[in-house]
């Protein structure tokens, strides 16, 4: 079973913020494969269903962005996944262009909070991640403002595709694996 979470800040507040690009994707795995991420456990909303040959639990932490770590390892001591294998984390990147996607296979928290504290809870640097770029903040905003501001107009086209990406990315990796998932979509 592959673990596939998605972070983001819960609420209608939020919604649609640069920071929830990683529920977006979940939204749009679920959405695809018919599976509902609305059961309310370990913190987070959760979903069982399958992608192609694989079984897959969506998740979507509900601890709010920094706290994500405490939810994923609930969640972790539930499923007893093999990190480095069946845990794939996709979540917002300020350091890349709006719609960029990155996938690795282990690395530091690169500045993320809510990664600081998924590799402090889960003791490892080890698991796949998808970062997707939303862009660098601009010098006179505050970096809370920018990551829970709105894409403009032209990004959303932008980030329309680059969810739709990652999606297929994270189909790519559950059937063919990390590796070539990496060759076909980092850009």
């Amino acid at each position: 079973m592959v673990l596939i979470a998605g972070l983001g800040n819960p609420g209608l507040k939020y919604e649609k913020t640069r920071h929830n690009t990683g529920y977006t994707v979940i939204d749009e795995l679920s959405g695809r494969h018919g599976i509902h991420v609305d059961t309310e456990k370990f913190h987070a909303l959760i979903g069982k269903g399958q992608i192609g040959a694989e079984k897959v639990v969506l998740i979507k932490p509900i601890t709010f962005m920094n706290l994500s770590g405490e939810s994923l390892r609930e969640v972790i001591s539930f499923y007893k996944p093999d990190l480095k294998s069946e845990l794939i984390v996709v979540y917002d990147d300020i350091d890349l262009e709006v719609g960029r996607l990155r996938i690795r296979k282990s690395g530091s928290a690169g500045g993320h909070n809510g990664m600081k504290n998924i590799i402090k809870e889960l003791g490892t640097q080890e698991f796949i991640r998808i970062r997707i770029g939303i862009g660098a903040k601009p010098h006179q905003w505050d970096l809370v403002d920018w990551v829970l501001g709105r894409f403009s107009e032209d990004e959303q086209t932008v980030m329309r595709d680059a969810v739709m990406r990652a999606a297929d990315a994270l189909e790519s990796i559950l059937s063919e694996g990390a590796d070539i998932a990496m060759n076909r979509f980092n850009q």
